[in-house]
């Protein structure tokens, strides 16, 4: 046997391959990327600029100054008011939702910094039971907006909901659009300025309430928004729908949004919006 084959024919010897997760598919160009390359992009693809998700603690540290971000409301929890039961109780999803994501809720909200600029910020994140609107959702952008009308800052809101409201929470969840929404409200009539930015997907009750009522809504490229699903608008009408009808570009063109702002640009066009708004 020749020596320079003997080491690869070895029994119980593992074969050298790539490493998992260290190349990704881009959804957009299906083109096959380093994934290291796609973190330093924000997470949007180099070939096809696709924006994929990125979770909320990841947007905190592209939106705002480094260590500048001081959370609020870190007690609220969860219940299960209803004792809902479908395929898994909903008390054990959220414990399951809890343990996959490290976070509470599908919202986070606090104190930041953009670019030196005093901030009150809000993001709802998809990882989280599709980023959908429970109570303690609903009542964190309410504090958030109540805070922010309070110090008189800049209030933004980040939507990464395909979830629209929580069905485990019957009208406990659908409650909580008129209360956010009645929050901005009398943040707006204490003269604040509100800055919606709107990612994919961003769906349902969230679309319908808060999402789309900013001073200034933003969105990002290639984003789905709106109430229901194609399918579902279809199947009611019963009419062809126009390309693309739910995307950030469509959005735009029939003015339900000011701007749409690739991620990288992002941070920048808030303070360059903060700074034009107060002079």
């Amino acid at each position: 046997m020749n020596p320079s084959n003997k080491t690869s024919m070895e029994p119980g010897r593992p074969k050298r391959g790539v490493p998992e997760g260290l190349w990704m598919r881009c959804p957009g160009c299906k083109a096959t990327l380093f994934r290291k390359e796609v973190e330093t992009r924000h997470m949007v693809c180099p070939e096809c600029q696709y924006h994929f998700y990125m979770p909320a603690c990841d947007r905190i540290r592209q939106l705002l100054d480094p260590d500048s971000f001081e959370e609020w409301f870190t007690d609220l929890r969860p219940r299960d008011p209803l004792g809902f039961k479908d395929r898994v109780p909903y008390a054990e999803r959220i414990q399951a939702e809890q343990a996959k994501t490290g976070m509470a809720d599908a919202a986070v909200v606090g104190r930041g910094y953009i670019r030196g600029r005093p901030v009150v910020l809000g993001i709802t994140d998809f990882a989280f039971m599709a980023g959908s609107m429970g109570s303690v959702v609903g009542e964190k952008l309410t504090r958030a907006a109540e805070e922010a009308r309070r110090l008189m800052l800049p209030l933004i809101f980040v939507s990464g909901s395909g979830g629209g409201a929580r069905m485990q929470e019957g009208i406990l969840s659908l409650m909580q659009m008129a209360k956010v929404s009645a929050a901005l409200g009398q943040y707006d009539e204490a003269g604040g300025l509100y800055i919606s930015i709107l990612t994919n997907p961003t769906m349902g009750g969230v679309a319908a309430s808060f999402a789309l009522q900013g001073d200034m809504t933003l969105a990002e490229p290639g984003a789905m928004i709106g109430f229901a699903g194609s399918r579902t608008i279809k199947q009611t009408i019963r009419l062809e729908l126009p390309e693309g009808f739910q995307t950030s570009e469509f959005f735009l063109q029939h003015g339900f949004v000011d701007r749409i702002v690739p991620r990288v640009h992002l941070r920048t066009e808030v303070a360059r919006i903060i700074d034009y708004c107060e002079h």
